[in-house]
C-alpha cells in the first residue's frame, strides 16, 4: 500500500476510531487510497500505530458512508467512483455553482473580492509550479470566497453537504488536466464575470467550468479501463 499514511496522534481529543475513520476518509478523498485497493486491517494498524480493533471500527463506519465495500472472501476495499456517481453531482454542483457565482457577482463585498483575486494569482503559481496539492488547495479557496459572497445560507449548506464528494473527483480532475492554459483561463473568467458585476455571464462561467471538470473526470476513467 503506497501511501502518506502514518501513525495516529493518540493525544487527539476525539475517539481513536474516529480520528482513524477520518485519516482513511482523507485518504480515500486525496487519492492516495485509490478505488479498488484493499484495507488491511494489519497493515493499516502497523502503519497507524494503532491496535487492529479501531481500524476494524473505522472501517465499518467508512462502509456505513460508502467510502468501503466489502465483499466475500475479499473484505473491505475503497469503493469505486462510478460514472453515474459523478454525473449526478457534477450536474448538481454545475446548476449550484452557477447560482452562487450569479449570486455573488450581485452581493461581494470589496474585500472579498480582493482576496477572489489574490487566491486566483496563487492558483496561477501552483498551476505553473505544478504543485497539485497547492492548486488543490486554492481551487477550494476560490470557490469558498464565491460560495460565501453570494450570502445565500441555505445555498452554501448544500453545497458544503457536497464537499467531500466532489474532492474526490477534484482530484481526478486537477491531476489530470490537459491544459493549464485552459484551467486558467476558466477560473479567470469567472473572477472577471465576478468583478464585472454581471450575474448572467458569472453564471454560465462557473456553470461551464463544472461542465469541463465532467468532461476531463470522465476522459481519465476511460482511459483508466
Amino acid at each position: 500500500m503506497q501511501g502518506k499514511l502514518s501513525k495516529i496522534n493518540l493525544n487527539d481529543y476525539k475517539p481513536l476510531r474516529d480520528v482513524i475513520f477520518d485519516s482513511l476518509r482523507e485518504a480515500i478523498i486525496m487519492g492516495e487510497l485509490k478505488p479498488g485497493e484493499r484495507l488491511m486491517e494489519v497493515q493499516l494498524a502497523e502503519k497507524m500505530g494503532v491496535s487492529r480493533t479501531p481500524v476494524r471500527e473505522a472501517i465499518r463506519k467508512l462502509e456505513l458512508e460508502g467510502w468501503v465495500t466489502m465483499t466475500a472472501r475479499k473484505g473491505a476495499s475503497v469503493s469505486g467512483v462510478s460514472v453515474k456517481d459523478i454525473m449526478d453531482v457534477l450536474e448538481v454542483r454545475a446548476s449550484l455553482d452557477g447560482q452562487a457565482a450569479a449570486l455573488s457577482a450581485q452581493r461581494i463585498r470589496d474585500d472579498e473580492l480582493k482576496d477572489l483575486k489574490e487566491i486566483y494569482a496563487q492558483l496561477v503559481v501552483n498551476i505553473e509550479k505544478e504543485n497539485l496539492q497547492g492548486l488543490i488547495k486554492k481551487d477550494v479557496e476560490f470557490h469558498e470566497i464565491i460560495y460565501k459572497s453570494s450570502r445565500n445560507d441555505k445555498l452554501i449548506q448544500i453545497l458544503n453537504n457536497l464537499r467531500e464528494q466532489v474532492q474526490r473527483f477534484r482530484i481526478i480532475y486537477l491531476k489530470d488536466y490537459g491544459s493549464q492554459k485552459d484551467l486558467k483561463q476558466e477560473h479567470l473568467e469567472i473572477l472577471e464575470a465576478i468583478s464585472s458585476r454581471d450575474s448572467e455571464r458569472s453564471q454560465k462561467s462557473a456553470f461551464s467550468h463544472i461542465e469541463k471538470q465532467k468532461e476531463v473526470i470522465l476522459k481519465s476513467l476511460k482511459n483508466m479501463k
